[in-house]
């Protein structure tokens, strides 16, 4: 078997940047930046007036200030402020020129109409002063960033109209085996739905690649051939679940075979997941997950989706929390690494999920994220702290 981290390592080795393409900023969420965006003015633009009240010269404060004029936002003032003078300006209003300072409403009091005084002992300027922000030519996002809303905020404030992102692969979803049926079939004797594909177009979107479904294959070489074939030619990935073990119809791993696809690895060492297929075929790759629900889980969030965001030009750092255990956990094997779905009590300690094996999706459901035991280890104690991996 192979070390799980030398599969890990062969996946994202293998992993094939697509190219770029521009769009419009308004639908670039969750995309790949492609380019570093340079802004195209500063911020602000101009020294402005960080809360209401009322511009002047700071070494005024001590004597009545005639208010020359009322300015609005977006307005700006004709008059350039002297001796005992000042402007009344609103938030985000440019400051008069010969103004220092904007003391705020509230600590002013009206001596007479068109005639305040400063109250207050001492005042910051309140002033946001051109370019404090960004000045023009910053770079104010870089290659490589993955575009949340707060990014479409700088892509706005700058202009950046039509971004230059990295494309998104097109992933096909499908399953192997007779005793599948679709969701929304009742099952027969000896019958299960098909949970997997549907999850696994869930955790695909989730990365915001493209996403199609390719059905349920049935246990025959010849129709798995085909559909295995159709598929590495109409995408840039496919994901397969079932018949890659070492029972009487898993013949899968045959089957890419014979598409001409080269097996990078056909067994991690790893709990679950250990019957995991890795391959490729000119620019296409193919990865075959285990049948049970868990290890297909457990195995697409470590190796599948790590593989799909570096395609985009995107390292995936999955956060990691360190807490400690509540319990003694005890296993009777070590000869691979296991990930153990886990939960949070009240003091915020980890417990194991009850989990029944590679086939209890609930126990996935009911968990807070997953820890790692790494190999050779048996036991970890209450109290030792542990990566605890969110889902």
């Amino acid at each position: 078997m192979l070390p799980f981290e030398d599969a890990q390592k062969i996946v994202l080795e293998n992993a094939r940047f697509l190219g770029t393409e521009r769009v419009d900023f308004n639908h670039s969420l969750h995309r790949v930046l492609a380019e570093d965006i340079v802004s195209d003015i500063d911020m602000p633009p101009f020294d402005k007036a960080a809360m209401d009240g009322y511009a002047c010269r700071r070494e005024d404060l001590d004597m009545p200030l005639k208010v020359l004029e009322t300015i609005a936002a977006g307005e700006v003032s004709s008059k350039k402020i002297d001796k005992g003078e000042c402007v009344q300006v609103m938030t985000g209003a440019p400051v008069p020129e010969g103004a220092d300072t904007v003391v705020m409403v509230e600590q002013t009091e009206t001596v007479e109409q068109g005639v305040i005084r400063f109250t207050a002992g001492k005042t910051q300027p309140n002033i946001a002063y051109k370019g404090e922000d960004v000045k023009k030519g910053d770079i104010v996002l870089t290659e490589s960033t993955f575009i949340k809303p707060q990014q479409i905020a700088i892509l706005a404030s700058v202009g950046c109209a039509f971004p230059l992102v990295a494309k998104r692969p097109e992933v096909m979803v499908m399953s192997t085996g007779d005793e599948l049926v679709e969701p929304n079939e009742i099952p027969g004797e000896g019958q299960i739905r098909n949970s997997n594909s549907s999850q696994l177009i869930a955790q695909v979107e989730s990365c915001h690649c493209n996403v199609a479904y390719g059905g349920i294959v049935p246990d025959d070489e010849e129709k798995t051939k085909k559909a295995i074939g159709k598929a590495l030619k109409e995408n840039d990935v496919v994901i397969l679940t079932g018949g890659v073990s070492m029972g009487d119809f898993d013949f899968v791993p045959e089957m890419m075979k014979q598409n001409g696809v080269d097996i990078l690895f056909q067994k991690v060492a790893v709990k679950p997941g250990r019957p995991t297929v890795f391959g490729k075929t000119g620019s296409s790759f193919i990865f075959g997950l285990p049948g049970n629900p868990v290890s297909s889980f457990i195995i697409f969030e470590l190796i599948v989706k790590p593989f799909l965001y570096k395609q985009m030009g995107y390292n995936n750092k999955p956060l990691e929390v360190k807490l400690p255990m509540a319990e003694d956990y005890k296993r009777k094997k070590a000869d691979r690494i296991a990930w153990v779905p886990v939960m949070l009590n009240a003091q915020g300690e980890v417990m194991p999920t009850e989990y029944h094996g590679s086939a209890h999706i609930h126990a996935i459901c009911e968990s807070y994220g997953m820890i790692a035991i790494p190999k050779g280890v048996y036991e970890i104690k209450g109290g030792e702290l542990v990566n605890v991996r969110p889902f």
